[in-house]
C-alpha cells in the first residue's frame, strides 16, 4: 500500500457487477465540494457543502449538462463518519455502465481510486477504531457461518479491545499496590 495521502479517494462500496442498486463512497477533505460540483438536487439548487451531517438528497449526477444518473447522495462529515473524514456516497443504478461513469467523472476531477482496505485504513489511522476492530472488518465480510459472523461482530464493536483495557487496568490497579 502506498504511504496514506490526505487526498480524496473513491470506491465502490458494493460487489461490482450489474445490480438494482450500486453505492459509491468517496472519502477526503474535499469528497464533499467535488461531489457537489456534479449534482444537482431534484428539488432546487442545493449546496452539499452546506447541508447537516448524515443526511440524504435526491438529485442527479452531471458532468457538463450531461445526465448520466439519478442518484441518492449521502454526505457525512468529518469527523462523524466512517474513516473520520468528509464521505459522501452515492446510490445510482447497478449498471455498470453507470458506474463506471460516475467513477470516471470523479477520476477526472482529482479524486483516486482506493486501495483495498483503504477506508478502513484511514479509520484506523483517524481514531475511529483500534487494530482489532480494523482486522475485524476483514473478519466480518470473509464471514461465512453464524459463529464466525457473531464472533467477528463482537470483535469489531470493541469485544476484544473492551476485554484488554480491562486487563490492562486490573494490572495498573495491581501494580499501584
Amino acid at each position: 500500500m502506498n504511504s496514506i495521502k490526505n487526498d480524496t479517494i473513491i470506491a465502490l462500496a458494493t460487489s461490482a457487477g450489474v445490480g438494482a442498486i450500486a453505492v459509491i463512497r468517496i472519502s477526503g477533505e474535499k469528497a464533499i465540494e467535488i461531489v457537489n460540483t456534479h449534482f444537482q438536487s431534484k428539488y432546487g439548487k442545493k449546496n452539499l457543502t452546506k447541508v447537516a451531517s448524515h443526511t440524504i438528497h435526491l438529485g442527479s449526477i452531471v458532468e457538463n449538462n450531461r445526465f448520466i444518473d439519478e442518484v441518492l447522495v449521502s454526505v457525512f462529515k468529518n469527523p462523524n463518519s466512517y474513516t473520520g473524514e468528509n464521505v459522501v456516497e452515492i446510490n445510482c443504478h447497478g449498471s455498470v455502465y453507470i458506474q463506471q461513469e460516475i467513477m470516471q467523472l470523479f477520476l477526472k476531477n482529482g479524486v483516486r481510486n482506493a486501495e483495498p482496505g483503504e477506508f478502513t485504513l484511514r479509520a484506523f489511522l483517524n481514531g475511529k477504531m483500534d487494530l482489532s476492530q480494523a482486522e475485524a472488518v476483514a473478519d466480518l465480510i470473509a464471514s461465512n457461518s453464524a459463529a464466525s459472523h457473531q464472533v467477528a461482530l463482537q470483535q469489531m464493536r470493541g469485544g476484544f479491545s473492551t476485554e484488554i483495557e480491562n486487563l490492562r487496568q486490573q494490572l495498573l490497579n495491581f501494580a499501584s499496590l
